[in-house]
């Protein structure tokens, strides 16, 4: 379902800060893998997500979704293929408006736009059954602004957003990181849930060891630009947080010492 291929990727090219975050990453992902991403600061992570998003031009090698060379693609030619969750719970809804609203917009991503009602019956009946699979209550509040909402409730409004017609790919970016623990475990548990039901192809970037064993197929983990372990299947199941410090010092030669993973 997605292919990089020798992806590189520098910021700031030819000053004094010139950095390269991405050094000829090459990865393949099947339809319905579900592989969890860890990595220090500045692994080149959220970077990754970036270029397959297509946030930013990768500098060198190929980007293929579903067999579609979408390496020189505008950001915009990929939303219709790829849905996407930030780490920030404002950044994937419109809170002026109204959840229902979200919801039509979220609907119409890559169609053609008309000058017809914004929300058909039918739709709405699909929506309030839809919002009522999160189990937070919202489906009798679907003329609220999503202003109103915590940002729990906006994160899970924005994940229902981004695969209300099943992407290629899901791309989750920390999505879980700015909310409390209990709001956190409930977020990340319906995202397993909706990845899982709809056997989608997805990418979770996280912090946190535990859930990067505990959620998906598959593991990656990335150091300086590179993915440093690849791993799947039962392998992955019998894996431990202590397994996945080891194998990180094994690839970085050095004693691994970074708080924010330690205390996820």
């Amino acid at each position: 379902m997605l292919k990089l291929q020798k992806v590189s990727k520098s910021f700031n090219i030819g000053t004094p800060n010139e950095k390269c975050v991405l050094k000829k990453i090459s990865l393949e992902l099947d339809e319905g893998d579900f592989v969890t991403v860890i990595g220090g600061n500045g692994a080149g992570k959220s970077t990754m997500l970036n270029m397959i998003a297509g946030v930013y031009p990768i500098d060198s090698g190929i980007i293929t979704l579903d067999g579609k060379d979408i390496s020189l693609d505008a950001e915009y030619e990929r939303a219709k293929l790829i849905g996407r969750v930030f780490q920030d719970p404002m950044m994937g809804t419109a809170g002026d408006m109204q959840i229902i609203e979200n919801l039509a917009m979220a609907a119409r991503r890559g169609k053609r736009r008309s000058l017809r009602w914004g929300v058909t019956k039918e739709e709405k009946d699909e929506y309030y059954e839809k919002v009522k699979m999160l189990g937070l209550g919202l489906e009798d509040r679907l003329t609220s602004k999503v202003g109103l909402l915590s940002g729990g409730q906006r994160q899970a409004l924005t994940l229902l957003m981004a695969t209300l017609h099943k992407p290629k790919l899901l791309l989750l970016d920390e999505h879980t990181a700015a909310l409390d623990p209990a709001t956190s475990a409930k977020v990340l548990s319906l995202t397993n849930k909706i990845v899982t039901e709809q056997n989608l192809t997805a990418m979770m970037v996280t912090h946190n060891m535990k859930d990067a064993i505990d959620i998906g197929n598959r593991l990656i983990m990335m150091y300086d630009g590179h993915i440093i372990y690849d791993v799947k299947g039962e392998e992955k199941k019998q894996l431990t947080v202590n397994d996945l410090l080891k194998k990180f010092e094994e690839a970085i030669g050095e004693e691994f010492v970074n708080d924010r993973m330690l205390l996820g």
